[in-house]
């Protein structure tokens, strides 16, 4: 049976509880191969190198963290303790100078610190009605969750995901797009815009966002699979608003031939 992403990191968390670092390395490395890691993933997996002896390993995972949520704080103070472990000072200093003036930042009423909290505490919220099978329960969770960190592009990357799955194609593309736009070397997001486009009846923007995304990731199968489905003769796109099934399941439209 597979297992979540979300319950992979959970899983890495027990480990690195118990100083198993390398057991929770090898969970988090699991998750980021399956193309779905989120910034809590890499965070844990950058502090989980550095505590194994690996910094450069470890600043790769931070960076991917905060590429994903720059105002992710513990990556910031994280990355500024191996940087000051590898004698680089002045960029360590620039890390804590960057954690402090998120902190003093507010959004949403509160302080950067504390939205940023109370923003993964409506997305834990929100994978808790996922399981259980509050789908549009989840929805409200996630926006909750971007109202407090709206450059949290990996929780604003699962709720285009969960829009998609409710059918609102139109509002999963809107997501996707502000996540390529400000982050393009996102390339799954890129990928779900191809599909929201697609579900949203808007083939030709399809075909236009996958096949940049080939010249990109031309080993990604995913991408070539896309653009066939397009290339099929008998294939129309699934209407705006209608109900699609979710990115994993999603089944072109076949047109009814003529006797």
């Amino acid at each position: 049976m597979d297992v979540s992403p979300e319950r992979l990191v959970e899983q890495a968390n027990e480990r690195f509880q118990l100083q198993d670092y390398y057991g929770a390395i090898h969970l988090l490395e699991e998750v980021i191969a399956t193309g779905r890691a989120f910034a809590d993933a890499h965070h844990l997996l950058g502090l989980s190198y550095s505590l194994a002896g690996q910094p450069d390993k470890a600043l790769e995972q931070l960076d991917r963290a905060l590429a994903l949520n720059p105002n992710y704080i513990e990556a910031l103070i994280h990355r500024a303790l191996v940087l000051n472990e590898l004698g680089r000072e002045e960029e360590a200093n620039a890390m804590l100078r960057r954690a402090r003036q998120v902190t003093s930042e507010r959004r949403g009423g509160f302080h950067g610190h504390v939205a940023a909290k109370l923003a993964n505490l409506h997305a834990a919220l929100g994978q808790a009605y996922i399981e259980a099978g509050g789908l549009n329960e989840a929805i409200a969770q996630y926006e909750a969750a971007l109202a407090l960190g709206p450059a949290f592009h990996d929780l604003r990357y699962k709720l285009g995901r969960l829009l998609l799955e409710a059918g609102r194609a139109l509002d999963a593309h809107e997501h996707f797009q502000i996540i390529v736009r400000e982050r393009p070397s996102f390339l799954d997001a890129a990928a779900m815009l191809g599909l929201a486009n697609y579900l949203a009846g808007d083939g030709l923007a399809a075909r236009a966002v996958w096949e940049e995304l080939r010249a990109r990731r031309p080993e990604d199968p995913r991408v070539e699979a896309y653009l066939a489905l397009l290339s099929r003769s008998d294939v129309t796109p699934v209407p705006a608003g209608a109900n699609a099934s979710s990115p994993r399941e999603a089944h072109p439209v076949r047109k009814k031939k003529k006797k």
